[in-house]
């Protein structure tokens, strides 16, 4: 099948399709005009892919547990549970580090007691020319 079709099938936009390629996670074959064509697992390989990145995976690290995938799309090989803990636990460290991130910027905005969102900031009033303040 050609890119549009596998996009077609997929959802996947042609861009993306072509920046998994570079990436190494799709291979299509070319026909003698040079265009690609995928084969019949290609709409798997992709649901994988996707999957994969849904789960928060970087793409160099899909691109080594891809070929271990077996059964549904995104069940993979025993021998790679160690690695995906440790994607697991990078997550977790950066759920951490964002939610005190919120916490400080909640903190901050407490202190400065802005208005509530949707609110217009007040204005600071001036005093009129020539009379004292």
């Amino acid at each position: 099948m050609k890119i549009g079709e596998l996009s077609r099938v997929t959802g996947v936009g042609v861009r993306l399709l072509r920046y998994y390629e570079e990436q190494g996670l799709l291979t299509p074959g070319r026909t003698t005009g040079g265009q690609r064509v995928y084969d019949a697992e290609a709409p798997r390989t992709v649901r994988r892919i996707r999957a994969f990145l849904d789960a928060g995976l970087p793409t160099r690290v899909i691109g080594e547990i891809l070929t271990c995938v077996c059964g549904s799309e995104a069940e993979v090989e025993p021998c790679l549970t160690p690695m995906l803990l440790d994607q697991l636990r990078d997550i977790e460290e950066r759920i951490d580090r964002l939610q005190g991130s919120r916490a400080s910027l909640t903190d901050i905005l407490t202190a400065t007691r802005s208005p509530a969102p949707g609110t217009p900031p007040e204005t600071p009033t001036r005093p009129a020319a020539g009379v004292p303040s």
